[in-house]
């Protein structure tokens, strides 16, 4: 691969990678503040600029080396967005909708994705594909993390969701695992493939390879927007 690929495809996943993993986290500042808790904002956290949200080792450094050493999966994260649940208004319903905040930005972040990859058309032919190809990773990228942010495993958002309509028993053993939630999840990940080898099959990644199947199908209509009003060659170009 050439330094020119290897830049194009960096650009390809990195922009979307970062955008998914910090406006993920600003969706939570946002939620927390409407619903009455000013932690993240009096930390100029509620801003959808990335650069607040960014941690440099698990936003950039940790994704880039497992990208570039071809690892089979890529983990990163973003600075956690600090939310007093005292101070919310009503718990512990606003716990949970603080917490689906972060994978509903991903949901947008979708949609306005595939209503990008209607732009292609615009623009100069030897940029055309590679856009495509990136608003097509964002896709994929922001499903991912929607989805996986969604597993009810401590510390992912689902976990609280879980924890807002279980018993008081279940909700603080579930909150009592959060400090190890990152060991939890690089355990995972880390098992996965020693699992896969025993059954010849990788079950996380068919989970997810489905849940992006069944987006792209509901997006794809989004993505053929111009193309139906607008006869163009590029059109013909821009292709999952």
């Amino acid at each position: 691969m050439s330094w020119d690929q290897i830049l194009i495809t960096a650009i390809q996943w990195g922009i979307p990678l970062i955008l998914a993993i910090t406006l993920h986290e600003a969706g939570h500042a946002y939620a927390a503040k409407l619903l009455g808790d000013p932690t993240a904002d009096d930390q100029g956290r509620v801003s959808l600029n990335p650069i607040k949200h960014i941690d440099p080792i698990g936003t950039i450094a940790l994704p880039a080396l497992l990208f570039f050493l071809k690892a089979p999966f890529l983990f990163g994260y973003a600075r956690p967005v600090p939310v007093s649940y005292n101070r919310l208004s009503k718990l512990p319903r606003d716990i949970a909708l603080v917490a689906l905040a972060g994978p509903a930005a991903n949901v947008i972040l979708i949609i306005l994705s595939a209503l990008a990859f209607n732009l292609g058309i615009f623009l100069p032919d030897s940029w055309q594909e590679p856009f495509a190809q990136m608003m097509t990773i964002s896709i994929i990228i922001n499903t991912v993390l929607a989805v996986f942010n969604m597993l009810p495993i401590p510390p992912l958002d689902g976990s609280k969701v879980l924890m807002t309509i279980s018993p008081a028993p279940i909700a603080r053993a579930i909150h009592s695992l959060e400090r190890y939630g990152f060991f939890l999840i690089l355990g995972i990940l880390l098992v996965m493939p020693f699992i896969s080898e025993q059954l010849g099959y990788n079950p996380l990644n068919l989970f997810f390879q489905t849940m992006i199947s069944k987006v792209f199908a509901l997006v794809e209509p989004l993505m053929k927007l111009h193309c139906i009003s607008i006869q163009s060659q590029a059109c013909g170009n821009l292709h999952l």
